[in-house]
């Protein structure tokens, strides 16, 4: 049986010179705040007081490296590399999925829900967007708790690597928002902040202000193809099936992802084409992994030796 030990310096050294690096780059390139030193005390502590946090801390440095890489897209803005798709996917959508109204006059999805809205609907929408990230942390934390540790382990490499999928593709294609064309029409205004579009009928509803928040801070608004919000629920919905988890827990979560994928469009954050791209990068970072990566025995044996760290 394999005794689990307290981090050695050298695992020290390295932990310092990793959240030095973090903080340092963060501070320089994107922005200071509080909460950085805060996480930063927060993990070295958690890493170093016990040898069951240090491995939960090892294990969560894929979701970690996910809030990092997107906190970091500001330190170059996809619209400075590649031209933003304003007008192209808008008239795609059209095209594709337009729905026609009186006098022959022809909406997309978007526009449509914008005109016909329901309280009932504002609420679950909220509820669904609200689900988006932190219910598919909550089940890789259910796998590892579990002691599924080899399956939380896939689930979290695959959800870092549909993101850095997804943001490379953000900056090959910039693509602007549906509510962006209902504000600001075709034209691309550099700077651009966020918002929070069909999303503040649930703020206002409740009061609680919770996606006006979100939303203020906004990576990037022209990162809405593939989307990503797509994404997340599915890839906790595939993993739910490969872990045989609860016939409760798998029907939950599609009803999860169904609802975002609904929301998107109709809050106007995305365009169906979006959560089209978001469910093709979603399938395609599934199988590039586990059909493509896991059977490269070097790239295998990292993920071997990661599992058996955070299992000991």
């Amino acid at each position: 049986m394999k005794t689990c030990k307290l981090p050695d310096k050298r695992e020290i050294a390295i932990l310092i010179l990793c959240l030095a690096a973090w903080l340092t780059v963060t501070a320089l390139c994107v922005g200071f705040r509080p909460e950085h030193p805060v996480m930063a005390v927060l993990i070295a502590a958690l890493f170093i007081v016990t040898p069951a946090t240090r491995r939960l801390i090892v294990a969560l440095i894929p979701f970690a490296l996910f809030g990092i890489s997107y906190d970091w897209m500001n330190i170059l803005p996809n619209y400075e590399v590649n031209p933003v798709d304003i007008q192209a996917l808008y008239e795609s959508e059209k095209s594709l999925f337009g729905i026609t109204v009186a006098e022959a006059n022809i909406l997309t999805p978007n526009e449509f829900f914008a005109l016909h809205n329901a309280p009932w609907m504002d609420f679950l929408a909220g509820f669904f967007y609200l689900c988006w990230v932190p219910v598919p942390i909550m089940f890789g934390l259910w796998l590892y708790f579990k002691g599924q540790r080899t399956e939380y382990l896939h689930f979290a490499m695959v959800f870092l690597f549909v993101n850095l999928l997804g943001f490379a593709l953000y900056y090959v294609h910039p693509a602007a928002p549906p509510w962006y064309v209902a504000s600001h029409g075709f034209d691309f205004i550099q700077g651009t902040p966020g918002e929070v579009a069909g999303l503040g009928r649930f703020d206002e509803m409740t009061g609680l202000g919770i996606f006006n928040a979100l939303y203020a801070r906004n990576a990037n608004v022209f990162a809405a193809m593939p989307s990503l919000h797509s994404a997340y629920m599915l890839i906790a919905f595939i993993y739910s099936l490969r872990a045989r988890c609860p016939l409760g827990m798998r029907i939950a979560w599609a009803v999860i992802c169904l609802g975002i994928w609904f929301t998107a469009v109709y809050t106007s954050h995305h365009y169906i084409l979006d959560v089209i791209g978001g469910i093709s990068v979603t399938i395609a970072g599934y199988l590039i992994f586990e059909y493509g990566l896991m059977r490269i025995r070097p790239f295998e044996r990292f993920v071997e030796r990661y599992a058996s760290y955070i299992t000991c």
